[in-house]
């Protein structure tokens, strides 16, 4: 794609913390920034990602089907060390692309959520590239994007509304048998809505009594609707571990309604007390 449209797409994804309409708009999208192979400068490019159940993701090198890989492969492949940002995180990571077996099992994963993959491969004839990008652990929390908490907790829940309306969509057309991707997206949900309640019951709400002690009732009710959608959750990776897709899909839909009024609950009445200690 032409430097002028990237650097566009650059901008309003982080203006938007990860949100950007166009050919882009409500699908899963990241910024990958490598070193260049040979300027040794650092370039940002907008890739679309699929997710692979923890913390890592998958990119593809498609380049649209193009005869040759794109240039941010060949910089990862000088300097394996890249950037990741996701509208809300950005952190180091570490570009390493999948081989035989595994790339082939990726990349038919790629295909079975969407075909458009096989016709970039058909186009070309060069294999196109799967690369697993891993977290580099860092000391201390990830570098975020919010200018306060309270942006921070409202930027998360954006992020989850987004991807659980995407999974609720790839449900709707799935077959009976829920495909290996599919399940790979509900775990990477699952694992993400995990850690963000567990920052909140073990850092977020300690630190909020402690400064405003009379919001024990309010914190009391938002970490047992952890713990409900805790069990929800729970019941959707087991389910999800069966591959019966009308099975997941009403255990999605139930973890949908659940969350969404705890999300509207806490924006409604967690949020203006973040944003008075803020103001404090």
């Amino acid at each position: 794609m032409p430097n002028d449209f990237n650097q566009r797409v650059i901008e309003e994804f982080r203006a938007h913390h990860g949100r950007v309409g166009g050919p882009f708009e409500g699908g899963r999208l990241l910024l990958l920034t490598t070193t260049g192979a040979r300027s040794g400068r650092p370039h940002t490019t907008p890739v679309g990602y699929l997710p692979d159940g923890g913390e890592s993701v998958l990119v593809i090198a498609s380049a649209g089907g193009a005869p040759q890989h794109p240039d941010w492969y060949h910089n990862l492949l000088a300097h394996p060390e890249v950037t990741v940002e996701t509208g809300l995180f950005t952190y180091p990571a570490q570009a390493v692309p999948l081989a035989g077996e595994e790339r082939d099992q990726a990349f038919a994963r790629a295909v079975e959520s969407d075909p458009g993959w096989a016709e970039y491969q058909a186009k070309t004839e060069r294999v196109i590239p799967v690369i697993a990008l891993h977290p580099i652990a860092v000391d201390g929390p990830p570098k975020s994007s919010a200018r306060s908490l309270s942006e921070a907790v409202t930027i998360a829940h954006d992020g989850f509304r987004r991807e659980l309306a995407l999974i609720r969509k790839e449900m709707s057309r799935s077959g009976p048998v829920l495909g290996v991707q599919l399940r790979a997206n509900c775990l990477t949900f699952c694992h993400g809505l995990h850690n963000h309640h567990t920052g909140e019951d073990l850092m977020l709400f300690p630190g909020v009594a402690a400064r405003h002690p009379q919001a024990a009732p309010l914190l009391a009710r938002l970490g047992e609707e952890h713990e409900l959608i805790a069990e929800l959750v729970a019941e959707l990776r087991e389910v999800v571990g069966g591959g019966d897709t009308p099975t997941a899909r009403g255990h999605v839909v139930r973890l949908t309604a659940t969350l969404e009024a705890h999300l509207d609950y806490e924006e409604e009445h967690l949020l203006p007390l973040l944003a008075a200690l803020e103001a404090a």
